[in-house]
């Protein structure tokens, strides 16, 4: 199948017997759920993914790379500008045309379905996951008529996002009832990152939502990074570093932090806020920063790890406005960092942040207190908390959890084709 531009989808339909999952005479069969010690070809299908993406960019990154460690084949399936074949540290991925959605800061669809379901039958996969559950929940039909157990992971509520844009909270739950209902039935499992995201299938009777923690690294993350001369870059002797790391988006409410800002230098307290992460609202924002003369950096997206990493280890709390995270990668990465996590307490971080840091009302004044609540402890005490909430999630537990929501586990070495990934493509 040719993907445009005279790329050609890997050789797989050469591989696949009549581009037909399962058909007579393809080279690798499907393995029958629960199937043990099995190589698997997991094909994930994921929107809303580019260079400058958050937590779910992270998370298909990490889980990809699990998947192949543990002797399995994934293959993941993105839009992007133009159509191209790569292998990587998470196994091939593949890039399928797709137009840029209005209003998402340049975030792309994958909205030809002919086209993507024709490639998920030259794919053949095992197993399939999904990580957008609007517009890609046609996948859990086709699979179902496939006969291919496919996975819906959910990476943010229903209701929650909804509510941001301005439904009222009881027309939010219907629309979100009704959607997740669907979800539900299409796919033979949902994936929730935490207890607080199961609660929307849980209240409309979903019986096969299973529970998989994410997770982070914690060698690239860790208190070492702490450097005084990057915190000097931002904030004076006797200021607090409050930083933010999110995307600039209505649904995150980067605009908490700032009135936080805003509340805490009112009262009293020298604090200065950086914010890495961009979007359509960054404009908004700044100009509101000037108007109120509040000290606010925005670094935009940053792309160097190990520089975002400092920066989260430099800073003396972290911020998680977001009132529909399901989980906050972000949020653990400074975590992992040292660094105690001031968060939402509408939003699953209290969950994930523990006594790490503290939750706090959705309002500038709320985000204030727990800030200042944070700060009366001791340095050495939080950090230790800090640290010590985020050596409970490791990716190793989260892609053994992922595995097993795909009735899965680690391939035994005797039994790995080592030759299957090689010649992929070929």
């Amino acid at each position: 199948m040719s993907g445009g531009g005279g790329v050609e989808w890997g050789g797989y339909a050469g591989r696949v017997g009549g581009g037909v999952p399962g058909a007579a005479g393809a080279p690798y069969a499907h393995t029958a759920p629960g199937a043990s010690g099995a190589a698997l070809r997991i094909v994930r299908v994921a929107n809303f993914v580019t260079p400058s993406s958050g937590g779910l960019r992270t998370a298909l990154r990490e889980l990809g790379r699990g998947y192949l460690a543990a002797g399995h084949e994934p293959v993941l399936v993105v839009p992007g500008e133009r159509a191209s074949v790569r292998d990587t540290e998470q196994g091939r991925v593949l890039t399928v045309p797709g137009p840029v959605l209005p209003g998402t800061g340049g975030y792309r669809v994958l909205a030809d379905r002919r086209r993507v379901a024709r490639l998920l039958e030259r794919l053949a996969p095992d197993r399939v996951e999904v990580s957008d559950r609007t517009t890609l929940r046609w996948t859990g039909a086709w699979a179902r008529r496939a006969r291919i157990p496919a996975v819906m992971v959910s990476h943010e509520t229903a209701d929650g996002v909804l509510g941001t844009w301005g439904l009222p909270p009881a027309a939010a739950r219907r629309a979100a009832d009704a959607l997740n209902i669907r979800t539900a039935h299409a796919y033979t499992r949902v994936v929730c990152t935490t207890r607080w995201a199961e609660r929307e299938f849980r209240r409309v009777g979903a019986r096969n939502v299973v529970h998989a923690p994410l997770g982070v690294d914690l060698v690239d993350r860790h208190p070492g990074l702490h450097d005084l001369a990057v915190r000097a870059r931002y904030a004076r002797v006797g200021e607090v570093l409050l930083v933010l790391c999110s995307r600039l988006f209505v649904e995150k409410r980067p605009g908490t932090a700032l009135d936080a800002l805003a509340e805490l230098r009112a009262s009293g307290l020298r604090a200065v806020l950086v914010v890495a992460g961009d979007g359509p609202l960054r404009g908004r924002l700044e100009r509101r920063a000037r108007e109120r003369r509040l000290p606010v950096t925005f670094l935009g997206h940053v792309a160097d790890r190990a520089e975002l990493g400092a920066l989260q280890a430099a800073a003396d709390v972290c911020l998680a406005p977001g009132p529909c995270e399901t989980f906050g990668l972000a949020a653990l990465e400074a975590l992992a960092c040292g660094t105690p996590v001031v968060a939402s307490a509408s939003s699953a971080l209290p969950e994930v942040v523990g006594a790490a840091g503290a939750a706090a009302r959705d309002t500038g004044e709320g985000f204030a207190l727990a800030v200042r609540a944070v700060l009366a402890r001791t340095e050495h005490s939080r950090r230790a908390a800090a640290r010590a909430r985020a050596e409970l999630f490791g990716w190793d537990a989260a892609v053994a959890a992922f595995l097993a929501a795909h009735e899965a586990g680690p391939v035994p070495v005797s039994e790995r084709e080592f030759g299957r990934g090689s010649h992929v493509g070929s």
